[in-house]
């Protein structure tokens, strides 16, 4: 009996020192905190054993208890290598620690180049005019002759983007900055085609919260087509961007953003004040799917002018709503945008109108847009791809107060050939046509080929 449990008591102490030794052969190759404490468990596991041992020892004799006091004294021993090992691997811990309080860096953009030949059939516009970099439908003229074909390259689309994601505890936060070179003041084309960089967009977002300036929230980015202009259907979208507080919760968005009004003066002309005392309110709801996308926007502004060489002090309410959307067809796609409302003004195709005109009694009238587009893209491979796209806006000007010398509509239809020999890069060609009206009936034709290689990254 004495030696079957003398077998017993031999067994078990190889079977602990066995753990002993797998579990040290294993813990040098172990570099976290986590597979430490699972070896200190394993360690108390084989202290358990022990005792087990003595145990029995006290039962069997001196040969047995002096094999328990040499296994204890053996898990003393694995007890203090798991110390050193612990104390070892603790600054790669904190290191990893510190490491995950850190923000993760991104950044991307393209390099765009246009080559633009652009015909105004009814006036000529400055080299230094917006309206000869991309569409827009308000610098077409509308009475002079025609200077013909004028051919303009620049590189000033051409952004950058650099923005953070960083995980606090359950909070996530983000950053985003970006700039490009269009728009801007300080450059030329005589020497070194210098341009001043611009603030896109700015912001930081704190779980569903934004505090920044990008994307009016009445704004449908993902309805945009395809283009080789800047914008493409610009006389009928709405578009901008706007310092806001905006608040999203799945597929709804509402914000408080920075105002502004443009008014109309008697006979004509443009006075853009900075005199609103309340924000305006924008909301939006999204649906997504497979089939695509369909967004109902609203915007609530106040409209408001206080000029005392006009005698004018008064404010009044502005609104619009759009409905747009994204429809697939397979790996096509039809894209539309229908909108409209009371003193929109700067928030459609490019302030084309004004927010409010003033009345003979000095007081506030808005000024009624309404207007879409639709675009279809189609695949005529992987590499090769075609947008055609038809705009059209008008204006319901109060012409008694602002005179017959405004923008009454604007139409353009556009269609392109867009070529991707890797994703990344593209060339792409393109024709517009476009037309703009006034109130008095004069016109201005715009006909215009683009070309663009364009490298995203």
């Amino acid at each position: 009996m004495q030696q079957s449990t003398r077998k017993e008591t031999t067994l078990i102490q190889r079977m602990a020192l066995t753990l002993l030794v797998s579990a040290f052969c294993a813990g040098t190759a172990w570099a976290d905190g986590d597979r430490v404490a699972e070896l200190e468990r394993r360690v108390a596991e084989l202290e358990a054993m022990v005792e087990t041992l003595l145990d029995r020892a006290s039962d069997s004799g001196t040969q047995a208890a002096a094999q328990a006091r040499q296994a204890s004294a053996d898990a003393a021993e694995a007890r203090e290598r798991v110390g050193e090992l612990d104390r070892k691997i603790a600054p790669v811990i904190a290191a990893a620690e510190k490491k995950a309080d850190m923000p993760e860096f991104y950044y991307g953009g393209y390099i765009k180049t246009d080559f633009i030949f652009s015909d105004f059939g009814d006036g000529n516009v400055a080299g230094n005019s917006i309206g000869r970099d991309f569409f827009v439908p308000s610098t077409i003229p509308v009475s002079g002759d025609s200077e013909g074909v004028q051919f303009d390259v620049h590189a000033r689309q051409t952004r950058f983007h650099f923005g953070t994601r960083h995980e606090v505890g359950e909070a996530k936060l983000g950053s985003y900055i970006e700039m490009d070179f269009l728009v801007t003041a300080g450059g030329n084309e005589r020497v070194s085609n210098s341009f001043t960089p611009r603030l896109r967009h700015a912001y930081v977002t704190y779980d569903n919260w934004l505090v920044g300036q990008t994307w009016n929230t009445f704004m449908d980015v993902a309805t945009l087509p395809e283009s080789v202009d800047f914008i493409g259907p610009t006389g009928s979208t709405s578009f901008g961007r706007e310092p806001m507080v905006r608040y999203s919760r799945g597929g709804f968005a509402i914000a408080l953003e920075n105002p502004d009004t443009t008014v109309t003066p008697l006979g004509g002309g443009r006075i853009d004040a900075d005199d609103n005392s309340i924000p305006e309110l924008a909301a939006r709801y999204t649906w997504k799917g497979d089939w695509g996308h369909l967004q109902i926007g609203g915007m609530l502004r106040q409209l408001e002018l206080e000029d005392a060489a006009l005698g004018v002090d008064d404010n009044t309410t502005g609104w619009g709503l759009s409905l747009s959307g994204k429809a697939m067809l397979g790996r096509n796609d039809v894209r539309f945008m229908i909108l409209g409302g009371e003193g929109l003004g700067r928030q459609v195709a490019l302030n084309f109108a004004n927010g409010a005109a003033i009345t003979d009694t000095g007081e506030l009238e808005a000024i009624g847009t309404l207007g879409g587009f639709v675009a279809y893209r189609h695949w005529w491979n992987q590499k090769w791809r075609s947008n055609a796209v038809v705009s059209y806006m008008e204006v319901d000007n109060p012409v008694r107060f602002t005179g017959t010398g405004v923008s009454e509509s604007n139409w353009s239809g556009q269609i392109n050939l867009l070529y991707s020999p890797v994703p990344p890069f593209t060339f792409g060609i393109e024709y517009l046509m476009a037309e703009h009206e006034l109130e008095n009936g004069l016109d201005g034709r715009l006909d215009r080929v683009q070309f663009m290689a364009k490298y995203a990254f």
